[in-house]
């Protein structure tokens, strides 16, 4: 869908949804998400705003009830990426990032803690202490997650054989170990390396190659991907080009104006679907 839906068109029947590649909301993410059934959205990535740290068109949100709806709107096994940072005030990091975190765990989600290192950029925070250079990538599961396709471009050390590995320590203090088959390249660790997105109409977009590592990693083809605070459409285009269905939602109509023009090309390219 090429045209912008908006807060006074009549609620859809989000099958419609896989008959198009995207679904575009200029509206509250709360009246999107009241239209969808519960269990319906297979994998949220989403970098909402946060501290006031940027004006985003004077908009803001109710994290609670947004947290809520997600987990309602979440099927059994999906996920959520929800990128975050804090700021720094009066010497102090704000820590909104946990209590969102903690927030959504009261709820029912299980929390896993990612970090994304922002390469080539400067650093932040107060210059009483070492300057920051990242954002929480929380990743938040309704149950085990159902879709893991885990990426392995860590180069092993050891790129073939058996090798024993070292697992930590039981009750005991004792080495648990086993032997495992060493390939070439293994799973990727928690901390990922991107530089911050460039020459971009938003004030805080994401980088294309974070959003489509989570869309590869936690769906797979044909899954519905949302994205509740929309932006420039970082989301949507890779959704799109890892063929996944993407739904966005996103208030201002300025940026959802600029996710049209963003899309567009893709949306046209005779070869994508």
């Amino acid at each position: 869908m090429t045209d912008i839906q908006n807060s006074t068109t009549p609620p859809l029947a989000y099958s419609e949804c896989y008959a198009q590649p995207y679904l575009l909301f200029n509206e509250s993410n709360l009246d999107t998400m009241a239209n969808m059934p519960d269990d319906f959205i297979d994998l949220t990535v989403t970098s909402p705003p946060y501290d006031d740290l940027r004006t985003y068109n004077g908009y803001s949100f109710d994290f609670e009830c947004v947290a809520k709806e997600l987990y309602r709107v979440m099927k059994p096994g999906g996920i959520i990426v929800w990128n975050i940072n804090d700021a720094t005030k009066n010497g102090s990091e704000t820590l909104t990032s946990f209590r969102q975190a903690l927030f959504f765990k009261e709820l029912g989600f299980n929390v896993e803690t990612m970090i994304w290192e922002k390469t080539g950029s400067g650093c932040f925070g107060s210059n009483k202490y070492y300057g920051q250079n990242f954002e929480y990538m929380f990743i938040l599961s309704k149950g085990m997650p159902k879709t893991t396709n885990l990426i392995c471009d860590r180069e092993n050390k050891v790129k073939s054989g058996n090798v024993k590995v070292n697992r930590g320590l039981d009750k005991t203090g004792k080495g648990k170990e086993r032997i495992v088959e060493r390939k070439p390249f293994g799973k990727r660790n928690n901390i990922w390396r991107f530089d911050t997105q460039k020459n971009s109409d938003h004030p805080a977009p994401f980088p294309e190659q974070l959003a489509n590592d989570h869309i590869i990693t936690w769906s797979n083809e044909g899954d519905i991907v949302y994205d509740p605070f929309a932006g420039s459409g970082t989301t949507g285009k890779m959704a799109i080009l890892n063929k996944r269905k993407c739904i966005m939602s996103e208030i201002s109509s300025e940026y959802c104006e600029i996710i049209k023009k963003r899309l567009k090309p893709i949306i046209n390219a005779p070869s994508l679907f």
